[in-house]
């Protein structure tokens, strides 16, 4: 528990709280972006299939 007290209670452990927080969010936007951005990039590709004739 002492871990988790110095996490809280430090300068640095609330840094590094901070950092972790930011990270994880960041990751979870980019996630979301990139995964919205392949299927708008995959609707618009099957979109613009033309039939050859």
């Amino acid at each position: 528990m002492s871990v988790f007290k110095d996490l809280l209670s430090s300068d640095s452990g609330l840094m590094s709280l901070a950092v972790l927080t930011f990270m994880l969010g960041m990751g979870g936007f980019f996630i979301r972006y990139f995964l919205r951005h392949m299927r708008e990039d995959e609707r618009r590709s099957s979109n613009d299939q033309r039939p050859l004739t």
